[in-house]
């Protein structure tokens, strides 16, 4: 029977649950298929064929030889085909077909991550191909060993981090390797978006012109998760044309996927007294046990470093009480580990000694773990390209296999696991990047300039007009000199090692045990305010640590082991202040907006928190400002639309009065690694610290006419991946620019500032309709990230008409007012807020950890009540452009999450967040259907002149 193994799985985990109390969702079985092959091709080199077979692989599958094929003709190509599906045959037939043919030639390897670069050479060198000399280059390889590898090696495995560092900044050292470089592997590329996607793809560039310098013209070879409009995104990524093969030939098991919503908790109420559901880490760690217990190989993803390292330490517990044998053979995998801890942790893995990993999404894409018998998912990873990455890691060798996707208390795993088609059954978002972002482009073209003199015909593969303005930034600061021939670089220093492509901007924080002197690991500079603050939990390997001190300056944190019954969660103050505005559109009482703003945040303190959710104390810090140039969507509602009845009806109403809260938005790294926590635990009563991990609050304003803002509510820094690049160290690259910085990647002599140039000079311009730090009344935020999917506004999702009762606005109504009395605004705009944000990612290539938002009453800039939406990376990363260009599908969507919600009043799976740093208060349920209502009557009345009028 199809999924009978799986459906055994599931049973297992489910016994002893009542009936009426059963979690599961919904359950879908997707049946089994069968293998295509075809015969291995003529020119493949017959000594490669043979390593191939004497590995198991009697005939290829059909993708894989049209895609190498594609690749030994000369035609560069993207192979897009899902987990498991053989793609590393695919570039490894046609590279060592080359490199035992050809004793000059040479090959790169590029992966994301350390550890899937460290598996592919494996593999690579398990062929034993006569002639292929393979080493691995990245910031693992010992200083004695790197002169060896630019030497003798002739396929060298790397990373996108030590090719910038370490070898396009000296390439006249790589002289002969770029002279006979044929082949260049782009492994898991639908990881390159947002951000650090588009230092990826500039860095690709860089990477063409020094070998094209040299005389080499290298054929690019990509290979990714199934993703939509595979060549289109492989052609933006590199920059040259790309064929696209995307027929997947390759067998699958059968797999059980079952969608699991945790049961609400009965003896704990949340903030404001609001149902709580148990925390998906819990869940998850009780999911784990079970499986472990029934001997099955399962990971388990978590979003959190600090939620994998908990879930792992729950099923420990709950697994030393059965048999303590098994605790053992369940662990946490995450980046920010020593080298030489994470290799442990692979090898056990791979050998089959751990039974149970739980991980962040540095195994997404990391060791290539065959026969997995079951993947857990603790909350919705962000993107479905994501969530069939991760649940493609089950059944990997054709056996039958369990899924499980356990929604977190959150408005979008609520939706997703009511509506299964939106998950199961919608196309995979298109990777979206901008190397056109000023942010970014500007370290990179002060890094090629160091390398090779740019010339004017140059400029076209850097985008043009973009690149000469940026260049004219760079030049003013006297970083570049221009001449008849070109731009030259003016310093003796090279700007690499200040640009970190993952966002990061300078040195690692190293976290050291105070009195022994022990390193535990590194954060990312840009986090470290909100992870390693003074008196923060640290989590390591499931030991606790108490922060002791953070110094900046020398990139220090010292802890102190200790094992407190209590959670750290930050508070921090936002602001925002329009920039300038790009788009506009008036549909009657409302306005919608797209443009540039300012986002100004910081840590003011921390709640010390029970597991029951009970605050202990709050403790004050002063920690410097942060400031984040970036794109945000914001829309406008007037006073006599909010205030005119007929626009709200079918919730009960509430009459919650008071300012708003803020949301800000956190470090990211274009989610190209594991979503790093800081030190706070998830929602009340959790024990596991959610995605969230940052809770901010700031100073109540006395009165709505005070002007104060409120509270701040922020997201997790990303840990930009567990591959550190540093060209003499192996500290890991964790994350990306905070929601804030300001500096992004910041390069030697002033970089960070020249590189957005034409931005910072439109900010102090202040253009009309502009202001400064704005007054704001009643704040609230999140966080942003990533571009748009490229699709139709809710393209195969039923999100988008009318919903709910009558005198809602919905399509086909004349559009209402709100209905609401001005006490009742902020609460009403607070709630539609956050709900907004949450739903965000069914439109936009992106986590709701990697946007912000801010909503107020009145807006100094805008002169209305106001709720923004904005990027989180310096510059953006299109998430802003996605929601604007998908407002009324994506506002549609908002309401039907919070009408359909069952609570009275608000949660967390309609419009409360576990970030909001205003303690979830005010929040007007009712108001925020009422509001959306209003705004979406509107929209569809009269926005049809540019394209905002449909669902």
């Amino acid at each position: 029977m199809v999924g009978e193994r799986g459906r055994r799985l599931l049973d297992r985990v489910t016994a002893g649950i009542p009936a009426h109390e059963n979690p599961v969702t919904h359950v879908s079985r997707l049946p089994e298929r069968a293998a295509r092959h075809e015969p291995w091709p003529e020119w493949a080199e017959p000594s490669a064929v043979a390593a191939f077979r004497a590995a198991g692989v009697e005939k290829p599958w059909r993708h894989q030889v049209e895609a190498a094929s594609l690749a030994h003709a000369g035609t560069h190509v993207v192979v897009s085909t899902g987990t498991a599906s053989g793609k590393s045959l695919a570039y490894q037939l046609p590279v060592l077909s080359a490199l035992a043919t050809d004793a000059r030639a040479t090959a790169l390897y590029l992966s994301p991550t350390k550890a899937l670069g460290a598996d592919q050479l494996r593999a690579v060198s398990s062929l034993d191909v006569a002639g292929v000399r393979a080493a691995a280059f990245d910031g693992d390889t010992p200083m004695t060993e790197r002169d060896w590898v630019r030497a003798h090696a002739n396929w060298v495995f790397s990373n996108p981090d030590m090719l910038h560092r370490g070898i396009l900044s000296a390439h006249s050292r790589w002289t002969q390797f770029f002279r006979r470089l044929r082949y260049v592997v782009v492994d898991e590329c639908h990881s390159y978006r947002g951000v650090f996607g588009s230092h990826v793809a500039l860095l690709l560039r860089r990477l063409r012109r020094v070998a094209e310098h040299y005389g080499a013209s290298p054929v690019f070879v990509l290979a990714s998760a199934t993703t939509a409009s595979p060549a289109s995104f492989a052609t933006r990524l590199t920059g040259v044309d790309c064929a696209a093969v995307t027929d997947d030939a390759s067998p699958r098991g059968a797999r059980t996927v079952a969608l699991w919503e945790p049961p609400l908790l009965d003896e704990l109420t949340g903030e404001n007294g609001a149902p709580v559901r148990r925390p998906a880490g819990v869940e998850t760690a009780r999911i784990l046990t079970e499986l472990v217990v029934e001997g099955a190989r399962s990971l388990a993803f978590v979003r959190s470093r600090r939620g994998a390292e908990l879930t792992a330490l729950g099923a420990r517990r709950l697994l030393s009480e059965v048999d303590p044998r098994l605790a053992d053979t369940v662990a946490a995998y995450r980046s920010g580990y020593l080298p030489e801890e994470r290799r442990a942790l692979e090898q056990a893995l791979l050998s089959g000694r751990l039974l149970g990993v739980a991980t962040t999404n540095a195994l997404e894409l990391g060791v290539d773990i065959a026969g997995l018998d079951a993947v857990v998912l603790a909350g919705y990873p962000g993107t479905l390209a994501s969530f069939w990455q991760q649940s493609g890691r089950a059944g990997r060798s054709g056996d039958e296999a369990l899924v499980v996707f356990v929604a977190r208390d959150d408005p979008l795993d609520t939706y997703l696991v009511h509506h299964p088609a939106a998950l199961l059954e919608r196309p995979v978002e298109t990777a979206v990047l901008d190397p056109t972002n000023p942010y970014v482009l500007g370290p990179q073209l002060a890094c090629a300039v160091a390398e090779l003199p740019l010339t004017e015909p140059e400029l076209e593969t850097f985008g043009g007009e973009a690149a000469r303005a940026v260049l004219a930034d760079l030049a003013e600061e006297k970083l570049l000199r221009r001449r008849s021939s070109g731009w030259y670089w003016t310093s003796r220093d090279r700007p690499h090692g200040e640009v970190g492509i993952r966002g990061s901007g300078g040195d690692q924080i190293a976290v050291v045990e105070a009195d022994s002197g022990r390193m535990l690991g590194t954060v990312d500079p840009g986090s470290a305010c909100y992870s390693v603050h003074p008196g923060a939990v640290y989590l390591h390997q499931g030991s606790s640590y108490v922060v002791d001190e953070l110094d900046l300056e020398t990139g220090l944190a010292l802890v102190h082991a200790e094992d407190p019954d209590w959670t750290t969660s930050p508070r921090e103050i936002v602001d925002i202040s329009v920039l300038s505005t790009e788009e506009q559109c008036r549909h009657g009482g409302v306005t919608v907006c797209l443009g540039e703003v300012a986002v100004t945040s910081q840590v003011v303190g921390y709640l010390r928190r029970r597991p029951s959710g009970e605050v202990l104390d709050h403790t004050p810090l002063d920690l410097p400002e942060q400031s984040l140039h970036t794109r945000a969507v914001w829309y406008t509602v007037s006073g006599e639309l909010l205030e005119s009845p007929g626009g709200g009806g079918g919730v009960t109403s509430q009459g919650v009065g008071g300012p708003t809260g803020a949301e800000g938005t956190s470090p990211t790294a274009g989610n190209s690694g594991d979503t790093e926590a800081a030190s706070t635990g998830e929602p009340a009563g959790s024990g596991i610290a959610s995605p969230a991990d940052r809770e901010f609050s700031g100073t109540a304003a006395s009165s709505h006419a005070a002007g104060e803002p409120v509270g701040t509510e922020s997201v997790p820094p990303t840990d930009g991946a567990i591959d550190e690049a540093a060209a003499a160290s192996a500290s890991s690259h964790d994350g990306g620019e905070p929601v804030g910085t300001g500096n992004a990647s910041p390069a030697a002599g002033g970089i960070g500032r020249a590189a957005a140039g034409a931005a910072d000079r439109r900010a102090a311009g202040k253009p009309v309709g502009t202001g400064g730090a704005s007054s704001v009344v009643g704040v609230t935020g999140e966080v942003s990230g990533d571009p748009a999917d490229g699709r139709g506004p809710g393209a195969g999702v039923e999100i988008g008409g009318a919903v709910g009762p009558a005198g809602t606005g919905g399509a086909g109504r004349a559009p209402g007012g709100a209905g609401l009395i001005p006490a009742r605004v902020p609460g009403a705009l607070h709630a539609a807020e956050h709900a907004a944000i949450g739903l965000l990612p069914l439109f936009a290539t992106c986590d709701r950890w990697d946007i912000g938002g801010v909503s107020t009453a009145w807006h100094e800039d805008t002169g209305e009540a106001t709720v923004f939406v904005h990027d989180g990376h310096p510059g953006g990363a299109g998430f802003a452009d996605r929601g604007y260009a998908a407002i009324v599908p994506w506002l549609a969507a908002t309401r039907e999450a919070i009408v359909s919600c069952e609570c009275p009043t608000g949660c967390p799976s309609c419009v409360q967040s576990p970030k909001c740093g205003n303690g979830n208060d005010p929040l007007d349920k009712a108001g925020a259907v009422a509001v959306l209502g209003a705004v979406l009557g509107a929209l569809r009345q009269h926005g049809e002149q540019c394209g905002h009028g449909g669902a």
